[in-house]
């Protein structure tokens, strides 16, 4: 069991666990293949976009910011069904975000362990787009730690290491919370620092909007209410 005592700073990976990105990114992808008249399942839809967003994420060399990843997504979208996305369609994903809401359970779970922890974002994501998805959250984050600063994606370490670094946290002082085994919880736990798996898919088939991935995180819960309750 986790001794929430021993932590300083609790850090967040931000869409998946604190914002329903699926919700947000469904509507989207959705009428780009309606348009077309593909019928094609959600299910599907998510994979396939956990299948882009990856291989994107991963070519370290040449450094794609997020936004540019979202419009990229789209376009192998189209090139997947062999059509050519609008100008509008390649950006709506990337502009949807500041839309996308946040977790029932999020906003009254920050506020609560605000008052215990020092708080931190970890998140695959530029700077501008966090700056509207920061305005759901409604708490002041003590550092936000994102994918354009570190020019890297997770589930590389580079992201963890610099963060440690920002926060000046030695890793058993930082628990850090994510839905994402592949993103966050399998290089946060081989890095030392304790992990805690929100299964936000719990009772749903597959990863949906992440790749397939095998982890021991040191808590699970379903939910950031559950996690909060735990720490009591």
């Amino acid at each position: 069991m986790l001794d929430f005592n021993q932590f300083e700073v609790v850090s967040f990976d931000c869409y998946g666990t604190l914002i329903d990105w699926e919700s947000g990114i469904l509507p989207v992808l959705r009428k780009l293949l309606s348009a077309r008249e593909i019928d094609f399942s959600d299910d599907a839809t998510l994979e396939m976009f956990a299948e882009f967003e990856s291989a994107l994420e991963s070519h370290q060399i040449n450094y794609m910011t997020y936004r540019e990843i979202l419009q990229e997504i789209v376009k192998k979208i189209g090139q997947r069904f062999n059509f050519e996305p609008t100008g509008t369609e390649i950006k709506s994903l990337a502009d949807s975000v500041k839309n996308w809401e946040p977790f029932c359970d999020t906003v009254p779970a920050l506020t609560t362990l605000k008052q215990k922890y020092k708080l931190a974002i970890i998140s695959n994501i530029d700077d501008d787009l966090f700056a509207g998805t920061a305005k759901h959250l409604k708490v002041e984050f003590d550092w936000v730690i994102t994918a354009e600063q570190v020019r890297s994606y997770k589930p590389s370490t580079r992201n963890f290491e610099i963060a440690m670094h920002s926060m000046g946290a030695a890793p058993e002082k930082l628990l850090h919370v994510a839905q994402s085994l592949y993103h966050d919880i399998v290089p946060a736990a081989s890095m030392g620092i304790p992990t805690v798996w929100v299964n936000r898919r719990q009772g749903k088939a597959g990863f949906g909007a992440t790749l397939p991935a095998s982890a021991q995180p040191d808590l699970e819960v379903p939910d950031l209410k559950t996690l909060v309750e735990a720490i009591g």
